[in-house]
């Protein structure tokens, strides 16, 4: 005899489960994706810093920060941390937090040319999140263009993943 299956679904989710996702959804997981992006960027200070004073410990002080180049530097972490995670597994650690997965038009990993693109279109151009709220199909400007979505997806494992227990079918828009 074999023992029951257990779903890693929660059962209150279980009827949003791939369905496109909301603004306020969204906007959740992009917070939680800036802050990683933060201690990213303060970590990559500490470690610059830490290396020059093995380098020189009698006359170190810490490096002035730029604002326009630490700008610029955490605009191009945060594009190379968003796109290695939907290219990885649909998910940053934000999506993986609200449950969240980017997918494709047929429910599937976008390739690593449209993570990078969509990455870059949601660091430079982060307004196109509202188009959500506008939106009958929960679509950013984002996903308009590049033909993704973010769905609801509390599943362990992607989609296109072996073993997935549950298959994606995107609502019609």
């Amino acid at each position: 005899m074999s023992e029951p299956q257990v779903s890693p679904i929660p059962r209150e989710a279980r009827a949003y489960q791939g369905h496109r996702a909301g603004l306020i959804t969204r906007l959740f997981a992009a917070t939680i994706d800036l802050v990683v992006v933060v201690v990213i960027m303060f970590s990559i200070y500490l470690g610059l810093n830490g290396f020059r004073f093995m380098l020189n410990p009698r006359t170190f002080e810490f490096s002035p920060i730029s604002f326009v180049r630490s700008l610029l530097l955490g605009s191009g972490v945060a594009v190379l941390y968003l796109a290695g995670g939907w290219m990885a597994s649909g998910r940053t650690y934000g999506c993986h937090v609200m449950g969240l997965r980017v997918v494709n038009f047929r429910g599937r990993r976008i390739p690593p040319v449209t993570a990078l693109i969509r990455a870059a279109f949601c660091v430079y151009f982060p307004i196109g999140l509202v188009w959500c709220a506008a939106s009958r199909a929960n679509r950013s400007l984002q996903d308009v263009v590049l033909r993704t979505s973010v769905i609801y997806d509390w599943s362990p494992l992607p989609p296109w993943g072996p073993g997935h227990p549950d298959a994606v079918a995107l609502p019609p828009d």
